[in-house]
C-alpha cells in the first residue's frame, strides 16, 4: 500500500524545467485572463441574474460580491500553488507533491469528471440555442437530430458539432485557441457592455427600494433559501472555472507574475461586470419582471422596446459560449498530461 502514499520530488515541481517532459510556455497575462473570463463568464450570467435577483431581490449586487469575494479567497489559493508549482494539472499535481498519489488519484479523477461535466452541460445548453436558429431558418434537420434520447430524440446532433469544432480548435495549438479564445471573449464583453449602455436610459432608482426584500441572512420559504446570503449560494456557480487557469501553468511564461495576474485579475474582472450588468437590469425593470424569465437579460431588452438589440445579444451569447466548453476541455487535456 505504499503507492498510496507516494510522492512527486518536490523539486521536480518547483522547477519543471529539470523533467523530462515540458510543454512549450506559450501563454502571457492576457491569454490567462481570457482563459479566466471565459470559463466563468458563460451561461451563468443569462440565466442566473434573474434566479439570483428573485431569491435577494435588488440586494443581488451584494449577493455577487459576496460569492465574488469568497471565490477570490480560493483564487488566491491557486494563484500561489499555481506560481509555486508552475506545473500543468492544477490540484492534481499539487496534491501529488503534498499528500501522495492515492489522494492524487481521487483528486485527479474528480476534476476530470468535473470537467466533462461542465463540457458536456454547456454543449447542451448551446445546442438549445441553436436549435432554436436552425428551427427558425426552417433547415431541414430532423427533430430527432437536435435532442438527445432523454427527451424524446435520438442524438443531439449540435452538441457533437460544437464539441468536435472545440476539439479541433484545440488540436491545432495552444497559442492559436487562446487567440481564438481572446477574440470571442472581446465578443462576450462588447455584448455586455451593449446591454449596460442601451438600459442606461431607462434608468429607475424606484426599482432598488426596498434594497433587500428578503433580508440578509436568508430566510427559508417553501424550501427555498432567500435573501442575500441564499442568492450568493446559488451565484456560487456563476464564478467557477477560476481553476482551470492554473492547469495552464506549465505553458505561462512568467508563471510567478502571469498566473497570478490570470487567475486573480480574472475573478476581479468578473465580480465587477456581474454587479454592473446586474444593476443595469435592475434599473431598467423591476426584479419581479424578469426573475422568471429563463433568459433575463433578453427580456429586460425586450421590455424598454430593444427586441432587435436582445436577438443581437442572444446571438452572441451563442457565439461567445464555447470559450467554456473550450477551457475547461484545455483544462482536462492537461490534467491528463500530468
Amino acid at each position: 500500500m505504499s503507492f498510496l502514499t507516494r510522492r512527486k520530488p518536490i523539486a521536480l515541481e518547483l522547477h519543471p524545467d529539470d523533467g523530462h517532459h515540458k510543454l512549450k510556455a506559450t501563454l502571457s497575462w492576457p491569454h490567462l485572463m481570457a482563459l479566466g473570463i471565459g470559463a466563468i463568464i458563460g451561461t451563468g450570467i443569462y440565466t442566473l441574474t434573474g434566479v439570483a435577483a428573485g431569491l435577494a431581490g435588488p440586494a443581488v449586487i451584494l449577493s455577487f460580491a459576496v460569492a465574488g469575494a469568497v471565490c477570490a479567497c480560493a483564487a488566491l489559493c491557486y494563484a500561489e500553488m499555481a506560481s509555486l508549482m508552475p506545473h500543468a494539472g492544477s490540484a492534481y499535481a499539487y496534491s501529488y507533491t503534498t499528500l501522495g498519489e492515492g489522494v492524487a488519484w481521487v483528486i485527479g479523477w474528480s476534476l476530470i469528471l468535473e470537467y466533462t461535466l461542465v463540457c458536456s452541460a454547456v454543449s447542451v445548453g448551446w445546442s438549445g440555442y441553436a436549435a432554436g436558429l436552425i428551427q427558425q431558418a426552417n433547415w431541414p434537420i430532423p427533430p430527432a437530430l437536435l435532442a438527445g434520447p432523454e427527451v424524446g430524440g435520438l442524438v443531439n446532433l449540435p452538441a457533437v458539432f460544437i464539441t468536435l469544432v472545440v476539439t479541433a480548435m484545440l488540436l491545432v495549438g495552444t497559442r492559436e485557441s487562446a487567440t481564438v479564445n481572446f477574440i470571442l471573449v472581446c465578443v462576450k464583453l462588447v455584448a455586455l457592455a451593449a446591454f449596460v449602455a442601451l438600459t442606461l436610459p431607462h434608468f429607475d432608482a424606484g426599482h432598488f427600494t426596498p434594497f433587500a426584500p428578503f433580508g440578509y441572512g436568508g430566510e427559508e420559504i417553501d424550501g427555498k433559501k432567500y435573501g442575500v446570503m441564499g442568492a450568493a449560494a446559488i451565484i456560487f456557480f456563476a464564478f467557477y472555472g477560476f481553476d482551470a487557469i492554473s492547469t495552464a501553468a506549465e505553458e505561462a511564461k512568467n508563471p510567478a507574475r502571469d498566473l497570478t495576474i490570470g487567475i486573480v485579475g480574472s475573478m476581479l474582472i468578473c465580480t465587477l461586470i456581474y454587479m454592473v450588468v446586474a444593476a443595469a437590469a435592475l434599473g431598467a425593470s423591476p426584479y419581479e419582471a424578469f426573475s422568471k424569465d429563463p433568459a433575463p437579460l433578453a427580456f429586460v431588452l425586450r421590455e424598454i422596446g430593444q427586441g432587435q438589440a436582445a436577438a443581437w445579444v442572444a446571438g452572441a451569447a451563442v457565439i461567445a459560449m464555447p470559450t467554456v466548453i473550450m477551457v475547461f476541455m484545455f483544462g482536462q487535456s492537461r490534467v491528463f498530461f500530468a
